[in-house]
């Protein structure tokens, strides 16, 4: 199953290493804690469940170490009664010195910790190495073969069952394998391994066939070693997990043997080592640092030893975290196989994968949802998985097991819901993440966002979009001060360092340090930069502490974001456009010659509208002047000059309305009214209008309107005015006398096609390209020099 999630990586690795990368994350609670606005308590309870999920599994390890020693030395494997005669104490002790030496060095959990990589490295070819060597032995050197252990393993009717999957071992085969998927994503060891250490994001190409092959190659002999060891110690006490060591000593093999101590020890102390390392910095970040920091005073008391102070409380951390292993180790763990109690390690680690995927590909996911999620998904795991084994033990009654809390059946921690056809482990899984999944989409789709977390998660799912513009847009506005800034980063890094990078920063970003006031990048970057030390969530509020945040709403958050992805965008598309720069020069000389040619046409406009207007005006004058110098004028004679005057005005009217219409137009201001009507009856207004009109120029209308047109829609009083202005143009234009004007209205699906023609002279061809350019119409109708008739227009209104 390893393999098969391997393919997965460069969708599911990649993209939280980015976000990583971006924010300085440097374990999985500070992740989902990061993700689902920064919250305090988020960090807080998927530190404790992992810290309940992890020790199990450290414990296993201890075991592995302690009785594979005790095997070679010749001992008994029995746990000894008091603790300073046992020699798992010593080790533990041992590893707490490994660790400490390995894991905190550094303050900044986010630098990598190249030495600790080089020994899981190390470690891993080791492990390969004497895995495979004992291997041989087995297969080819005790027995003849992969062939020879099958056909010995199948005459033997306990081993024959192993060669076929009954149809109940199926649901629990999914369920381990689904385990070993997950674990191998958000295990913290390789959270931390695979994310905080990774140095470049291109290594997953080649992590995606090195590490299934690596797979491959160390479990060619695992069924063969099994088989084996089932067949050597038939009648004898010899536990499965040491048949690794038992098969060598046995055959007085005792260099052989003590190459496989090594790999075996190698790998668990390297898991350890990482382990505790992962987990110191969860407890450092969110809960020791998020409560030190809610006090105040704490900086002041602490002063420039506040590094120190954290460094040394991880210490004493990996100190507690191994010797709870070893009090796990003594009471439960050294009661059942290695495998069923790292199984149940992993089923705590899987509570956090609805929170992690949905995270990264679900903006809608939100903090109630997570909360509720990972709280009852938990405590299903710790009810139905760590409770039956306390009972085994010894710890609580087995009434509790066997009849349930207060003798309630359906509550039994292995028959949940009087769910009774699965094995202990897929039961557990099955209950625990189906509480984790629906609580989590439940309280996701119930409960609003605050505007943290709508920001986190448009950072989170959209991380390639916001990755390069998100330190120059972040969500954040408010006041601090540079000095105060600088000193809050003196105390956990010191004062050179600190200015180092603050200064290589402003370098980088273009920023001033010698402002009074830090830009918002600033602060950004000072947070996150706390954030690899300190959490994400403690960093937030150490940052408040000196910066005088205003709230933010989601609105402005989602502006901001737009604005960043358009800037981002923006800067992509000036890019391209720089390397093609050559090639649009005579494009943009072109277009400059357009514009010329429009603003002359501009002016031209301009000139004969001024031209127009002035007409009717000087008419209106004189007429005017006349009517009022001469009172004694004929009443016949009056009439006429005041009938003159009120066409002028008309005249006037309309050149004053067909401008602004135009202005309108091209604003977008005008509004047009959108009724049904019916195009025939358009065309009959028009021609009532200009009936009077055809006949003082002897101009014969000829109509040709096919019956049963559709109705259009469209605004009636323009496309009427829009007729009026077609068919004048072609009675002004026609030859004399012998003017006709032919108008055909039919359907050409899915238009009515409109057509005006007169057998006036047109206008020249050379001039048809330019009808319809802006004001070019305008002047041909306007300038009877500009052309000789209109001859043909034609107009297609879409169907309804």
């Amino acid at each position: 199953m390893d393999q098969l999630v391997v393919p997965l990586w460069w969708i599911v690795f990649r993209k939280i290493i980015r976000i990583c990368k971006v924010q300085r994350i440097t374990n999985i609670a500070d992740f989902i804690s990061a993700r689902y606005g920064k919250n305090r308590a988020l960090g807080v309870i998927v530190t404790v469940l992992c810290l309940l999920g992890i020790i199990p599994y450290i414990s296993i390890q201890l075991k592995a170490i302690t009785s594979s020693f005790l095997i070679l030395s010749g001992e008994a494997t029995a746990v000894k009664s008091s603790f300073w005669e046992d020699q798992s104490f010593y080790i533990a002790l041992a590893l707490i010195v490994f660790a400490i030496l390995f894991g905190t060095r550094k303050l900044e959990a986010n630098e990598r910790h190249e030495g600790l990589v080089a020994a899981i490295a190390f470690e891993s070819l080791v492990k390969l190495f004497a895995f495979s060597a004992i291997g041989v032995f087995v297969t080819f050197g005790i027995f003849n073969g992969f062939g020879d252990i099958v056909a010995r393993a199948s005459a033997v009717p306990e081993l024959r069952k192993v060669f076929v999957l009954s149809e109940a071992q199926t649901g629990s085969w999914f369920w381990h394998c689904l385990l070993a998927a997950i674990a191998i994503l958000f295990l913290p060891r390789q959270f931390q391994v695979t994310v905080v250490e990774n140095v470049n994001e291109n290594h997953l190409r080649k992590a995606q066939w090195l590490f299934p092959l690596y797979l491959l190659i160390i479990n060619i002999f695992v069924v063969p070693i099994a088989l084996g060891g089932k067949l050597l110690f038939a009648n004898m006490n010899v536990k499965a997990d040491n048949y690794l060591l038992a098969i060598p000593l046995h055959f007085k093999q005792q260099g052989l043997a003590f190459l496989t101590y090594l790999g075996g020890f190698s790998a668990a102390t390297s898991m350890i080592i990482v382990e505790c390392t992962a987990l110191t910095v969860m407890f450092s970040n969110n809960l020791l640092m998020p409560l030190l920091v809610s006090r105040p005073g704490w900086q002041e008391r602490l002063g420039q030893s506040i590094g120190d102070f954290v460094i040394t409380a991880r210490r004493l951390f990996i100190a507690v975290i191994i010797l709870l292993a070893y009090v796990y180790y003594r009471n439960v763990s050294d009661k059942y196989s290695l495998v069923s109690v790292g199984m149940v390690s992993f089923a705590a680690v899987t509570q956090l994968t609805p929170a992690a995927i949905g995270g990264i590909f679900w903006k809608r996911a939100s903090l109630v949802g997570v909360m509720g999620g990972i709280l009852t998904g938990g405590l299903v795991w710790l009810y139905t998985l760590i409770i039956p084994s306390m009972v085994s033990n010894g710890f609580i009654s087995t009434d509790f097991l066997l009849y349930g809390p207060a003798h309630i059946q359906w509550l039994r921690p292995e028959a949940l819901f009087g769910l009774e056809s699965m094995d202990n482990l897929s039961h557990g899984v099955f209950w625990s993440l189906l509480f984790n999944i629906s609580f989590y989409i439940w309280g996701s789709l119930n409960f609003k966002q605050s505007a943290s977390e709508h920001n986190q998660a448009a950072l989170f799912v959209d991380i390639f979009k916001y990755d390069t513009s998100y330190e120059s847009s972040v969500a954040w506005r408010g006041k601090a001060l540079v000095s105060d800034l600088t000193s809050l980063l003196s105390k956990f890094f010191g004062q050179a360092s600190s200015e180092r990078a603050l200064n290589l920063y402003a370098r980088r970003n273009q920023l001033s340090l010698k402002t009074r006031y830090a830009a918002p990048q600033l602060v950004n970057y000072t947070e996150k930069m706390l954030s690899g030390a300190i959490g994400a969530a403690s960093a937030r509020i150490v940052v408040s502490s000196v910066a005088k945040e205003e709230r933010i709403t989601v609105n402005e958050v989602i502006d901001i974001l737009k604005t960043s992805q358009e800037l981002r965008l923006v800067n992509q598309e000036l890019t391209r456009k720089s390397l093609e720069l050559e090639q649009t020069t005579t494009k943009l000389q072109q277009a400059n010659e357009l514009l010329k040619i429009a603003d002359q046409q501009k002016d031209d406009f301009l000139s004969t509208v001024t031209h127009e207007i002035r007409t009717p005006l000087t008419s209106i004058r004189v007429l005017s002047e006349i009517l009022q110098t001469n009172p004694d004028l004929e009443e016949e004679q009056r009439d006429h000059f005041l009938t003159t005057v009120i066409k002028e005005t008309d005249r006037l009217t309309r050149l004053v309305n067909e401008v602004l219409d135009l202005e309108r137009f091209e604003s977008g201001r005008y509004s047009l009214t959108i009724t049904l009507l019916r195009l025939e009856e358009v065309v009959e207004e028009s021609l009532n209008s200009l009936e009077q009109l055809a006949n003082e120029k002897s101009v014969q209308i000829q109509r040709n309107i096919e019956p049963g047109l559709p109705d259009i829609e469209g605004d009636y009083d323009r496309l009427v005015q829009v007729f009026i202005n077609l068919i004048s143009n072609s009675i002004k234009f026609c030859y004399p006398e012998i003017g006709i004007i032919r108008i055909k209205v039919r359907l050409e699906y899915p238009a009515i096609k409109v057509q005006i023609m007169d057998n006036g002279s047109g206008i020249d061809p050379l001039f048809h390209e330019l009808i319809f350019d802006k004001f070019v119409a305008i002047i041909f109708s306007v300038l009877d020099a500009a052309f000789a008739k209109f001859r043909a227009s034609a107009l297609k209104v879409d169907k309804a």
